[in-house]
């Protein structure tokens, strides 16, 4: 299945992606250049929304580090007839982590889950340990944020029910573009936006996560902020969406949001003496540090 329409919002400050698409040939292509005013992950989302036919149904969003399998489209598409209360799907990635059929031995170092298993990561190990392990299915928001991302669904065939999924690999109904668009509070990299618009958009439909709609995600580091930044990103931005979804907050789930967060803090200071990358780990841990304390003074505010 060949899309009806393929927009590339580009907002490089180089002419190189301009010269591939001359060069290559494109069915049903089209190319938009961007200045600053539209720089930025939601920026050009919503810039390139205002720029689909108006005859499309839905709108598929895809980074530029993917590889799709050839029915990535036709089993994308195919969620939406086969559940009409769907208003968002994503795709699934196959080349980031491992899983087996499950050995029911209910190891602590694996996580299992619908009949497989993968390895367990150390920090949801520690996790563990502490009684701080999210209390909802991955793909959904805890009650305390820190949530398991959709990594964690096996590749099963199945079409899982979820809250959120990757923004690179997503897809939604256009009719959800009349009610809400992607918030520009995410600015330049715009961690967690997708967490963020499907948390939206989860309350005027429903979401899934169709595990035949394949792909493969190649990270692409060059595009990505400092460590610093990034570490900050994390603990603000987290804050921010667990509050979209918990407008309300008890002592209890406050409580264990800012111990979560101070864990995995300590898991990368940590790093930052014994792990392979010794510097990143300890910028990341400076910059969630400042983003934790940033809370306590300057709390993001919605747009």
């Amino acid at each position: 299945m060949y899309p009806n329409e393929i927009l590339i919002i580009d907002s490089s400050t180089d002419n190189e992606t301009e010269t591939i698409l001359k060069e290559n040939s494109f069915k049903n292509l089209k190319y938009f250049k961007v200045g600053d005013e539209h720089r930025g992950l939601t920026k050009q989302r919503n810039y390139g929304i205002t720029k689909v036919d108006k005859d499309s149904e839905v709108i598929c969003f895809l980074d530029d580090d993917v590889v799709l399998e050839t029915d990535y489209f036709q089993n994308l598409i195919a969620t939406y007839e086969g559940k009409p209360n769907a208003i968002a799907v994503g795709g699934y990635i196959t080349n980031e982590v491992q899983w087996s059929i499950s050995d029911k031995n209910n190891n602590p170092s694996r996580f299992y889950f619908d009949g497989y298993m993968r390895n367990e990561p150390f920090r949801f190990r520690v996790r563990r340990i502490f009684n701080l392990l999210p209390d909802m299915a991955p793909g959904f928001m805890p009650s305390f944020s820190h949530a398991r991302s959709i990594s964690f669904l096996p590749p099963s065939g199945k079409v899982y029910p979820v809250e959120f999924f990757m923004g690179g690999v997503s897809s939604y109904r256009k009719d959800a573009f009349k009610k809400i668009n992607f918030s520009e509070y995410f600015d330049g990299y715009g961690l967690y936006e997708d967490l963020d618009f499907c948390l939206r958009a989860s309350k005027f439909g429903a979401l899934y996560v169709n595990t035949r709609a394949q792909l493969e995600h190649f990270h692409e580091a060059a595009g990505r902020p400092n460590r610093y930044k990034y570490g900050k990103m994390v603990v603000r931005n987290g804050w921010y969406v667990w509050r979209i979804k918990h407008n309300q907050v008890t002592i209890k789930t406050n409580l264990k949001f800012h111990a979560t967060t101070l864990l995995l803090m300590g898991i990368h200071f940590i790093n930052a003496f014994q792990g392979s990358n010794k510097v990143q780990s300890f910028t990341e841990t400076l910059g969630r540090f400042s983003g934790w304390i940033s809370l306590f003074f300057n709390k993001p505010i919605k747009k």
